[in-house]
C-alpha cells in the first residue's frame, strides 16, 4: 500500500466535498499536520495528506454512523496505507479507535482547534488570523456560546496526549494556519 500524493488527495478531497468551508477545514489541518510532522521527526508529507483527507467523506455522509467509516472503506479500496486510515478513525471518539501513535493523536489534537480559531478570526473586526492570539482564542474558550460546536474537551485531551501545554498547542496550530492564511480565505 502506498501513500497518496498531495495532488492525488486534493483530487478526492475535491472530489467528495465542495464546500469551500470544508476544503478549507481540510487545508487548515493539512498545514498543522505538516508542521507537527516536522516537529516530531515524521514523514511531514505523509501526515499532511492524512490531514487533508481526515474528513473528505464528511459533506456526503456526515452523520456519526457514516463518518468517517464510509470514507475509510473508500481509502481501503483505493489502498491507501492502514497508518493513514487508523488515524482518521481514530479523530473522532464516536469511532472508539484508539489513538496509539503521534500519528493519530496529532489529527486528534488538531482537528477541532483549528475550527475554534477559525471562529475566532471571524469576529475580529479585520476578519484576519493575523491577528489571532492565544489570548484571543483563549478568551473565546471561556465564553460557551461562542462556536459552540467545538468540543474544548478534545482540544484540552488533544494537547494533553501530545504533551504539550494547552496555550503552546493553540500557538502552534495558529502559526501553521498563519502560515497559509491566503488559502484559508483569513
Amino acid at each position: 500500500m502506498s501513500w497518496p500524493t498531495r495532488d492525488e488527495a486534493l483530487s478526492l478531497l475535491r472530489e467528495y466535498t465542495e464546500n469551500k468551508n470544508l476544503i478549507k477545514h481540510a487545508l487548515a489541518v493539512e498545514a498543522c499536520m505538516f508542521d507537527y510532522a516536522k516537529r516530531f521527526g515524521e514523514n511531514s508529507e505523509k501526515w499532511a495528506v492524512t490531514g487533508l483527507l481526515h474528513d473528505f467523506d464528511y459533506e456526503k455522509f456526515p452523520s456519526m454512523e457514516d463518518h468517517p467509516f464510509r470514507g475509510v472503506d473508500i481509502l481501503r479500496r483505493k489502498g491507501y496505507p492502514e497508518p493513514m486510515i487508523h488515524a482518521i478513525l481514530a479523530h473522532g471518539d464516536h469511532t472508539h479507535v484508539r489513538r496509539e501513535n503521534l500519528l493519530d493523536k496529532t489529527l486528534y489534537a488538531v482537528d477541532e482547534l483549528t475550527g475554534l480559531i477559525v471562529a475566532v478570526a471571524l469576529v475580529r473586526p479585520s476578519r484576519k488570523i493575523q491577528d489571532v492570539k492565544v489570548k484571543s482564542v483563549r478568551k473565546k474558550w471561556k465564553d460557551k456560546a461562542f462556536a459552540r460546536g467545538v468540543d474544548r474537551e478534545c482540544i484540552e485531551r488533544g494537547a494533553r496526549d501530545l504533551g504539550i501545554g494547552l496555550d503552546e498547542h493553540i500557538q502552534d496550530v495558529l502559526d501553521s494556519m498563519k502560515r497559509i492564511s491566503t488559502e484559508l480565505g483569513l
